[in-house]
């Protein structure tokens, strides 16, 4: 079963009342960066590539990515807590998908903590504002042996 926007809320740091929604809460864009050189995933181990900030432009006191056809790193502004009982799910806000753009993300287990990241997929040009709303998080029910202690435990909440 899905929990609440509310007990998601309890969930997520910070957060506000416009970014709680019936079923989840609203991730907001931190940053966007792109991949400059090749990671490798091998049965021994990780690397992630290099990667390079995108430079957000400063237009009438707001600040704002273009970003052209490609892969690019959403980093979300929230530090984020998923609950032992729980598996959390991030979806792309349907904002995205009308603009032709779709976010990729991986399961977030029981016990992860941090500010986590995803894929997004541009196929036409489009602008985001730094602090637009671009995910949503859901929390579900679900049963599991340990929690996360992996590599990206507390990632960017320092």
């Amino acid at each position: 079963m899905f929990e609440s926007g509310p007990y998601v809320a309890d969930n997520v740091t910070p957060v506000d009342e416009t970014q709680v929604q019936p079923n989840g809460v609203d991730l907001t864009l931190a940053s966007v960066l792109e991949q400059t050189e090749p990671g490798r995933i091998a049965t021994d181990g990780k690397r992630i590539g290099e990667r390079r900030a995108v430079e957000f432009e400063s237009r009438d006191g707001r600040e704002w990515a273009s970003l052209a056809p490609g892969g690019y790193v959403l980093q979300y502004a929230e530090t984020v807590h998923i609950p032992e009982g729980h598996v959390g799910f991030i979806y792309p806000r349907s904002s995205l998908m009308r603009n032709s753009c779709m976010l990729n993300t991986a399961v977030w287990d029981a016990g992860y903590e941090g500010k986590g990241e995803g894929l997004l997929q541009v196929h036409h040009p489009i602008e985001l504002e730094r602090g637009a709303r671009i995910a949503q998080l859901v929390l579900a029910e679900a049963t599991h042996e340990g929690t996360y202690d992996g590599s990206y435990q507390g990632e960017r909440t320092e």
